[in-house]
């Protein structure tokens, strides 16, 4: 147990988001000297109240671990050596000014994990940095898990990242399909304590209907669970909107003048009767019947649907019918229904409906002719672009906290294709299952030593909320900022040892010009050298913050409107600012070319002839299915080298349900073999009657029991990696979206 502290001159107290995962819980860190020594939650944060799970206690262990990376690391003689911030700039300069005279640009690929969201440095250097490189090549965690909302959001409404939010705290309804935030901490929203505020629905006479495969931790504080098969989602959900137009519950409310396309959904979901799917998805139909009626008949209701339901073969087409419910039923940009945030650091002007709309397929990747989405390539798709010969094959790559051997589908074959690159760049803090095959790992900084403000979150979170905080230990080595700002000058042809600050200057006037020459700025036309002196004294990462803050739809516009938010006014709130829940933005939000809500647009109308046809062919239903899940102690592939997470018992085991263990001779505890198309791996059996009959599980993120690695504390519990058994060859079509659920395997048992 940390002992007593009291404030003295060695003692002292940060207040900080944790930076673990989306639901950005306010903590204060007790530190003494330059030690961590608690960290608990921040009871005066307005946005988190004082929760926090697990994982945050642990912000000072990260901090700490001796295994984390704090000097670059450069290959020699075949082996991962330390050097100098000099010699490893100097070796990226020369190794990709080479590779690029002898390859196209596009023989490179940029691969970006999650963790850089959490960054306020790499989320604003990282759009000049991919611009640098000039490659089309570009992945990230968006196509693993969330790129069908992202599709879906951008053909619907018009702006792939304005997510649907749940309103958690007025809601009287929520169905929530493929989704377990009382593990996870909640998934494309942004709501600390997600537990307790779906505790308070009771009082308030809310209801909480869970449908899912596995009855989680979510699922047991339900007030209704229902277990479905793998991957069928899709079909309910359009069973549900049969239902509406069938008994005459389609209410669009305030909206309807804004929204086309009902009569062309009818006509989609005609066939798909509660009837016709009840055999597919499991669920009687008289249940989704009721479960319709319900909905339609709440006061506030809202569907919320996630990794379950998005991480399938129809993941879009999922998600279109979770977007299509919310507005059918008049739950869509309603107070207690589903919403979308109005962060701080964005301006949310009075304009008119309408705007460019959405594109995709503006290129395509080379092998497999994949249509670009948001901008990326599926991720799924990556292990061809490396191991496929010819004009521009991809022979280099640069990754940013991102562990794809461990994350991304058919990690065997992932492993082999990082191992035979030319040259291959990663910035890490670890060396891990991917970066192990590094010829060069820049470490950024600690997340404890960078200023920090959710940008992206809040831009996802169900109230308007701000939090700035400056760092709480010095830089050990380079500011997270220089280290992008020397990549992107390297990839520009500059030379490692351009000056970083011209960069910065850089990019912080073009923000500056953009927003003074933009008729619709609330700056527009004011003073240049007015505005970047009012920037003056601050670092380049915090003249950006406030650039945004102050132009922003409560900023103070450079004193044009006091009393608004500046970085310097939430620098007096250390504990942040909450500025109310979210509000009614639609129509004012459309960016349709129509200035309407589509809501049969043609890709998605074209996309859903593979849902029609699977409804005529469903397949074989005594054939396991696979699907994943996630523990509150674990995130991912990067925090199991955190000993207090991984202690005890083994967490990455195959759960099942007793009866399919019985049938397939297999004993809990017992050895497993477990194979797919791609893959195999063996794993120890769980049983449980938490499962669905006919599906197991296993976690993402594990198997850490490579040679190369420096995680000692991951090496000693390396778990089994999930993805050996993900199929590459399977994708969500319409988004790209990696198939990570509903995998259909064998499992025997182990001698």
């Amino acid at each position: 147990m940390p002992r007593a502290m009291t404030q003295t001159e060695e003692t002292r107290t940060a207040y900080r988001t944790c930076p673990l995962c989306e639901a950005t819980c306010g903590v204060a860190i007790e530190i003494e000297g330059d030690r961590v020594v608690r960290v608990r939650g921040d009871k005066e944060d307005p946005f988190s109240r004082g929760f926090i799970c697990p994982k945050g206690s642990t912000l000072g262990d990260l901090h700490h671990d001796p295994d984390r990376l704090r000097t670059p690391l450069v290959r020699r003689n075949g082996q991962l050596e330390e050097a100098t911030w000099e010699e490893a700039f100097a070796e990226i300069d020369q190794r990709l000014s080479g590779f690029f005279e002898e390859h196209d640009r596009q023989s490179l690929a940029l691969l970006l994990g999650n963790p850089i969201v959490h960054h306020l440095s790499t989320g604003l250097y990282v759009r000049p940095f991919v611009l640098s490189a000039g490659s089309f090549n570009l992945y990230s965690a968006s196509t693993v898990d969330q790129m069908p909302q992202h599709l879906v959001s951008g053909l619907l409404w018009g702006d792939p990242n304005t997510f649907p939010l749940p309103d958690l705290d007025r809601t009287d309804h929520l169905l929530m399909l493929g989704a377990n935030p009382v593990a996870s901490n909640g998934s494309l929203v942004t709501a600390p304590d997600f537990p307790g505020r779906l505790k308070a629905m009771p009082a308030r006479g809310g209801r909480l209907v869970v449908i899912d495969p596995r009855k989680g931790e979510t699922a047991i504080r339900a007030d209704e669970h229902l277990f479905i098969r793998p991957g069928t989602d899709v079909f309910w959900l359009a069973a549900l909107v049969h239902t509406l137009f069938e008994e005459d519950l389609v209410s669009i409310g305030r909206l309807e003048p804004w929204v086309d396309g009902v009569e062309e959904v009818r006509a989609l979901v005609a066939s798909f009767t509660p009837e016709r799917v009840a055999s597919i998805c499991g669920i009687d139909a008289e249940t989704t019947r009721r479960q319709a009626r319900d909905l339609a008949g709440s006061a506030a209701g809202a569907v919320y649907g996630r990794m379950g339901a998005h991480t399938v073969e129809f993941g879009t087409a999922s998600a279109w019918m979770t977007a299509i419910l919310n507005i059918l039923t008049g739950n869509f940009d309603r107070a207690g229904g589903t919403m979308t945030s109005s962060p701080i650091a964005s301006r949310i002007d009075d304009r008119e409906p309408g705007g460019r709309g959405f594109k995709t397929n503006r290129w395509k990747s080379r092998v497999k002719g994949y249509p670009e989405v948001n901008g990326e390539f599926p991720a799924a798709g990556l292990a061809d672009e490396m191991e496929t010969p010819g004009k521009g094959q991809v022979r280099a790559a640069i990754t940013v906290a991102s562990n794809p051997v461990r994350s991304y589908p058919n990690s065997e074959r992932l492993d082999r294709a990082f191992a035979g690159l030319d040259f291959y760049l990663a910035v890490d803090i670890y060396v891990n299952e991917t970066t192990r095959h590094a010829d060069v790992i820049l470490p950024p900084p600690s997340g404890l030593s960078e200023e920090q403000y959710e940008l992206t979150f809040m831009g996802n979170a169900v109230r308007s909320f701000g939090k700035f905080s400056p760092p709480v230990f010095p830089h050990e080595g380079m500011p997270e900022e220089d280290i992008f700002a020397r990549l992107i000058l390297i990839l520009r042809g500059q030379g490692a040892d351009a000056d970083v600050e011209t960069l910065h200057d850089e990019i912080v006037s073009e923000a500056v010009d953009r927003l003074l020459k933009d008729p619709s700025s609330p700056i527009a036309g004011r003073d240049r050298d007015e505005i970047l002196a009012k920037l003056e004294g601050l670092s380049p990462v915090a003249k950006q913050l406030d650039l945004r803050l102050r132009t922003g739809w409560q900023g103070d516009l450079f004193g044009d409107k006091p009393g608004g938010v500046s970085l310097a006014k939430l620098a007096e709130h250390p504990h942040g600012i909450d500025l109310g829940p979210m509000v009614e933005r639609f129509p004012g939000r459309l960016k349709t070319a129509s200035g309407h809500f589509e809501l049969a647009p043609p890709q998605l109308v074209e996309d859903w002839e593979r849902v029609c046809a699977r409804l005529e062919e469903p397949g074989s239903s005594d054939q396991l299915l696979l699907i994943g899940r996630r523990h509150v102690r674990s995130n991912n592939s990067w925090m199991h080298n955190v000993a207090t997470l991984v202690k005890g018992r083994s967490r990455c085991t195959l759960l099942m349900h007793p009866d399919d263990a019985s049938r397939l001779g297999l004993e809990d505890g017992g050895d497993s073999e477990v194979r797919s198309r791609v893959g195999k791996l063996r794993v120890a059996v769980e049983t449980s009657d938490s499962m669905m009959p006919g599906v197991v599980s296993l976690p993402h993120g594990w198997g850490h029991d490579v040679d190369g690695i420096r995680m000692d504390v991951a090496a000693a519990h390396p778990g089994v990696p999930s993805n050996v058994l993900t199929d590459d060859a399977l994708i969500d079509v319409a988004s790209g979206n990696a198939v990570l659920n509903g995998i259909p395997v064998e499992v025997s048992p182990v001698d």
